[in-house]
């Protein structure tokens, strides 16, 4: 059975920089052992699978190379961008997923992603977090994921975590967001590591701009914020907070497009 494919870079406007995703166009979803088998085989953070309803709205499902997750930000922007290349022409595009009804708009030569909020809480910070970061001190609370603020961005950059012991943390469902205040150009930097679930680090990421902004907005007294993945990659966001949501706007660029043959 042919399957139309697409490889996109999500959260920038270059070739082979942001975050790479896989998107399957499906008239029906596969066995979600075929579809962990084809995320598998991708070995991107997640490849996303779209189906069409008859309303005109998709139902939308991300895998990681190891399991199914319930959010992800760059591969509903690929989506979204998938559609454009499609020729769908009825936006805002409305998404059924594991989190709920999420639309995205377009805007400009980007796209707009409403997701919901997850403000970060204080929690109990397990023992060898920090250690595994190689961090001696930091402000630790939680949302879905840990977020770890420190107070420089060349902090956030020249981290060199251990990944097996970030994976081997008890931390159920969820990765470890490293944030710290930008400067001029951006409101605050971020990496994201998550390698319980196949994600030694996720390059861009949306869903942590779900506990990031939220965190940040109140820190900073902004509604619109400015945001920079520190990954090797690199990746770019705005964020800006409309009540218990956040809008996530960010581009993307078609890299490879093409059949698997399953």
């Amino acid at each position: 059975m042919p399957i139309p494919y697409y490889h996109v870079d999500a959260f920038t406007g270059e070739l082979f920089a942001g975050n790479p995703a896989g998107v399957c166009m499906l008239s029906a979803f596969l066995a979600d052992s075929s579809m962990q088998k084809i995320a598998g085989e991708n070995r991107h953070s997640t490849t996303a699978f779209v189906v069409p309803r008859a309303d005109g709205s998709f139902d939308l499902r991300w895998f990681t190379p190891e399991v199914e997750i319930d959010l992800c930000g760059h591969a509903t922007l690929a989506s979204a961008h998938v559609l454009t290349l499609r020729n769908h022409t009825t936006w805002p595009v409305r998404f059924h997923t594991r989190s709920g009804v999420l639309t995205v708009t377009r805007e400009q030569d980007g796209f707009a992603l409403d997701f919901p909020a997850r403000p970060p809480k204080q929690c109990e910070i397990p023992i060898d977090l920090l250690p595994a970061l190689g961090l001696k001190t930091a402000q630790v609370m939680r949302s879905r994921d840990y977020l770890v603020v420190v107070d420089q961005a060349e902090q956030v950059r020249a981290l060199s975590p251990n990944i097996p012991a970030l994976a081997n943390l008890d931390s159920g469902i969820g990765g470890t967001i490293v944030t710290a205040p930008g400067g001029a150009d951006v409101d605050y930097v971020c990496r994201f590591f998550d390698p319980a679930v196949g994600v030694d680090e996720d390059p861009a990421c949306g869903s942590i701009q779900c506990t990031l902004a939220p965190y940040w907005a109140g820190r900073l007294g902004k509604q619109t914020l400015r945001a920079q993945q520190l990954s090797a990659r690199g990746g770019s966001m705005q964020c800006e907070i409309a009540g218990d949501r956040v809008k996530i706007v960010g581009k993307a660029r078609l890299y490879l497009q093409g059949t698997i043959a399953l």
